[in-house]
């Protein structure tokens, strides 16, 4: 019985964990170790404020157009060595210490301004992914008591920035860095990226595309991710064809980048061109570069949603059960009887139907099993499954009602 004969209910399955460009949630959440990488710069800023030892120079100022004047605060001959007690701490990761020690300091009417700001810096600083609350009241407080200099006065508001923008405070973020902006006149590319990070995020697409775009344009040596950040502004923005150009760019830049050659198939489905998406997926595929269940999932739903693609579908699905990557639940078994049917194949449908139906939550794919059997004459057996749905409960048990009355 050719399946056009029958009412084609059983749902085609949706694309599968729906393909993103992956900039918005991961590329910008700070790694460990850039973290680490902060911790190391605070530290030495601690130390270059004169607590030990003597400076062998001056930092470079990152801010020359700031309009804030350094406050040539430093630390007294009294303070000094209490700082350098936190800054111990700070070093050794001990907070408890850390904390002791910042009493001494933070409690002392003579300690000036900039002792203050650098023994609250440290003690954030311990406090970053531990407590961010009590890290972002330590910061703001430090850019309140403007008593250090620019370098670290500033690189304090692109932490708090940062801190914001991982805890989805995109509002907070952005308000954090138009102030840096504002103060500083700076365009350097970790502050417009940032911006650029929680426009997007904000889904001010233009003002993102305006903040990335110069940093990438026309720039060899621009990261992955500021690339990938500015291809997903174009795409939300609906500046479709030019996502596309520079997702197809990176791709033939990076051939062995997976994530590259995923992000193009992305631009691709939110084009719709799922010819050029499958394109891209197969040629991950015959590399042997789909090794997560996801990419398996979306190629099988790609095929799905695509006229006479059900039987790559199947051999998709096989293959990724076969190489233990796709899971042997409900999902994948209904996908494969889906494809089955839409083939003609109806025992094959059937049987990954049975397999599908008890692993459902309610009884709608042993609904969908007692349709198949009844079409093809097998009344007992769809009367059963009729039952068997009805027993696991559905949101409108008519249709079972009438099998069984058959």
């Amino acid at each position: 019985m050719s399946a056009s004969k029958i009412h084609r209910q059983l749902l085609v399955t949706a694309i599968a964990a729906v393909l993103t460009l992956g900039t918005a949630a991961d590329a910008f959440a700070q790694s460990a170790t850039e973290r680490a990488a902060e911790r190391r710069a605070a530290r030495q800023a601690a130390l270059e404020g004169g607590e030990k030892g003597t400076k062998k120079g001056a930092a470079a100022d990152e801010y020359p157009a700031a309009t804030r004047k350094d406050p040539g605060l430093r630390s007294t001959s009294r303070i000094a060595p209490r700082i350098n007690k936190v800054s111990d701490a700070q070093q050794a990761g001990d907070l408890a210490a850390a904390e002791a020690a910042a009493v001494h300091i933070l409690e002392n009417d003579k300690a000036n301004a900039y002792e203050r700001a650098i023994t609250l810096r440290l003690l954030a600083d311990l406090l970053i992914d531990v407590d961010n609350e009590r890290a972002k009241s330590y910061l703001r407080e430090v850019i309140e008591l403007d008593g250090l200099d620019n370098n670290q006065h500033f690189g304090t508001m692109l932490t708090l920035a940062q801190i914001q923008i991982q805890e989805d405070d995109y509002a907070g973020s952005l308000a954090t860095l138009d102030r840096l902006v504002a103060e500083t006149k700076t365009d350097k590319a970790d502050v417009q990226v940032l911006r650029g990070n929680a426009l997007y995020r904000l889904e001010r697409y233009d003002e993102a595309i305006a903040a990335i775009e110069p940093l990438v344009k026309g720039n060899p040596e621009a990261r992955a991710d500021w690339t990938q950040l500015l291809m997903a502004s174009y795409a939300e923005s609906g500046r479709a064809n030019e996502a596309a150009t520079l997702a197809e760019q990176v791709a033939a830049q990076t051939p062995g980048d997976k994530r590259a050659q995923l992000n193009l198939a992305s631009v691709y489905l939110q084009s719709d061109d799922y010819p050029k998406a499958i394109a891209v997926y197969e040629r991950l595929r015959q590399a042997g570069e789909l090794t997560e269940e996801r990419d398996y999932n979306n190629l099988s739903a790609l095929y799905l949603n695509t006229d006479s693609g059900e039987h790559k579908a199947i051999e998709v699905i096989n293959e990724g059960l076969q190489k233990g990557i796709l899971k042997p639940d409900h999902r994948t078994y209904s996908s494969l009887a889906q494809a089955y049917y839409f083939t003609d194949q109806y025992d094959k449908a059937i049987d990954a139907y049975e397999k599908a139906a008890p692993l459902d939550d309610d009884g709608g794919t042993y609904l969908n099993l007692a349709k198949v059997l009844a079409n093809e004459g097998r009344d007992a057996e769809s009367k059963a499954a009729a039952q068997k749905a009805l027993d696991k409960g559905l949101p409108d048990p008519g249709e079972a009602r009438k099998l069984l009355a058959r």
